[in-house]
């Protein structure tokens, strides 16, 4: 992909077959992180607040990924795993054969929200 300047470009850009799952995972994203800016850092589209990015998403040739602080992936390790899906330190990779439940997302964004926070 070549650079993108929102996140609508980026969805635009994404391969077909994850578009409708990138924009869930937007919608859900700005429902859960109200005061929020939409941003695009490091060429993924994601939400800051204050100076630190709390979420970001991605798509690749075969799946996505949420990106997010690490304290929300290890808050949330159970649910990941009882999900399915694989984490790293700071991001879930799902495909929309396998998605990432929305609920989960949203307790994702929340709990990286409030690490920025400080709490």
């Amino acid at each position: 992909m070549t650079t993108v300047v929102d996140h609508d470009a980026y969805i635009e850009a994404a391969p077909e077959a994850f578009q409708p799952l990138l924009t869930r995972l937007r919608a859900i994203l700005a429902r859960a992180l109200p005061e929020a800016e939409e941003i695009v850092a490091y060429n993924m589209p994601g939400f800051r607040i204050g100076g630190t990015v709390v979420a970001s998403y991605a798509a690749f040739s075969r799946q996505c990924g949420l990106y997010l602080l690490p304290g929300a992936i290890a808050e949330q390790a159970d649910e990941i795993a009882a999900a399915g899906l694989k984490a790293t330190k700071t991001g879930i990779t799902f495909s929309p054969r396998k998605p990432i439940p929305d609920d989960l997302v949203e307790r994702l964004a929340q709990a990286s929200s409030k690490e920025a926070a400080g709490g």
